[in-house]
């Protein structure tokens, strides 16, 4: 029996570093009506004030698509601007903290690397979904650690065995394309996470039909 998700399942959209708002609000909403669940919105080079023009525009385009908007990081400006959620790695901040925050409704996640020991500990915090990867070589993050499909498996495991329902997620991402999708999903993601593959891709909503479908 399978058990409903506190985070969407499927496809899980994370933003390239640009720039250009406009064209980036045209990239989401391509990806969403594709099928995509879920999108990162994920700045590391933006001014503070850029960033924050953007991601309120990003995040009122979510609620409009009906898209789970998590931020990257920043738990502060997941509360600021009222997101779905954070996506926390592992220096940026203890869990609880977040979740005062943030309260009990919004998603928290958490990078687990190639380390199912720390999905453990995250999912003790009550994380909402743990994050493995990169899974294949990343192009974002080309020396990212590399996780593999049994590190997928056992988190997995460790997420259906928690007793909270709706249960945790487990969400792959490094590398990850509509064609190389497949094993990751067959391994137990229940969520694959794609930044190039999804937004720098020659048709990005064909993309995302093709990432959901692997869901269905």
């Amino acid at each position: 029996m399978s058990h409903p998700l506190r985070f969407p399942k499927g496809l899980y959209g994370v933003t390239p570093e640009w720039d250009d708002t406009d064209r980036l609000l045209e990239a989401i909403r391509a990806a969403a009506l594709g099928g995509m669940s879920a999108l990162q919105w994920r700045r590391k080079t933006a001014t503070a004030q850029d960033g924050l023009a953007q991601v309120r525009r990003v995040a009122a385009l979510c609620r409009e698509l009906d898209v789970a908007c998590i931020v990257n990081d920043d738990w502060r400006l997941a509360a600021l601007i009222d997101a779905d959620g954070v996506h926390l790695g592992r220096e940026d901040g203890g869990m609880a903290q977040a979740r005062l925050a943030l309260g009990p409704e919004k998603i928290i996640g958490a990078s687990c690397y190639n380390e199912p020991a720390l999905a453990a500990l995250a999912l003790d915090a009550g994380a909402d979904y743990v994050a493995f990867g990169a899974v294949y070589p990343s192009s974002v993050k080309p020396q990212a650690v590399r996780a593999t499909l049994e590190h997928i498996e056992q988190g997995r495991m460790l997420a259906e065995s928690r007793p909270a329902r709706p249960r945790p997620a487990v969400v792959a991402i490094g590398g990850i394309t509509a064609e190389n999708a497949a094993p990751v999903v067959h391994a137990g993601a229940d969520s694959i996470a794609l930044i190039s593959g999804l937004f720098e891709s020659e048709d990005i909503q064909a993309t995302a039909s093709r990432c959901a479908a692997l869901f269905t």
